[in-house]
């Protein structure tokens, strides 16, 4: 299994636009319902142009075919993709008290449970901690949140979110300190 990560290009965009609702409609159908699935796309589950620009969205590749996505953002905004984005939500965070965002992570079906995305979230948190972020949160689906708690992220609110289709869907926040994770692997080495 040969897989690359690379930084996003515009380029990627046509594929990501493919892969998202695939990996959507898929994944995500144990835990929500085709009404929610499909209310979330272009506005929950989408492409976020401006994560691409910022060059913090990461593409997995196989034989030059992506098959996963995700990212990480110095903005305000917790989720979605371009579509329904205000100006005060992409305003830049200050990294001495705000947290960063993990977003938009999706892989191909067929390429679940391969470890694409635990290999994505070491890249993400790694350029974080190096734009000097102490903290880092997710708004994270049901699908999702397994992975995250593996990482040590710990849930800090559980709420659902309005979608344009009048239904809503169940999201989790969740949070992690740079500050305990490194305690903690010190205390370890100790």
């Amino acid at each position: 299994m040969d897989i690359q990560i690379r930084l996003a290009r515009p380029e990627d965009i046509t594929a990501l636009v493919s892969l998202i609702p695939e990996s959507a409609r898929t994944l995500q159908a144990t835990y929500y319902t085709s009404e929610q699935i499909e209310g979330a796309l272009g506005t929950v589950f989408g492409v976020d142009r401006q994560l691409i620009e910022d060059g913090t969205y990461f593409v997995a590749e196989n034989a030059h075919q992506i098959i996963g996505c995700g990212g990480w953002s110095k903005r305000k905004t917790l989720y979605g993709g371009d579509l329904g984005k205000t100006a005060a939500e992409d305003r830049l965070l200050d990294p001495s008290f705000d947290s960063a965002k993990i977003r938009a992570f999706f892989v191909r079906p067929e390429w679940a449970r391969r470890g694409i995305g635990s290999q994505m979230m070491e890249r993400c948190e790694a350029a974080s901690l190096t734009a000097g972020f102490k903290t880092i949160e997710i708004i994270a689906t049901l699908a999702g949140e397994p992975l995250y708690r593996r990482f040590g992220y710990n849930v800090s609110e559980k709420f659902e979110i309005s979608l344009p289709n009048h239904s809503v869907l169940p999201v989790v926040r969740m949070v992690k300190s740079f500050a305990q994770t490194y305690s903690d692997k010190v205390r370890d080495l100790t």
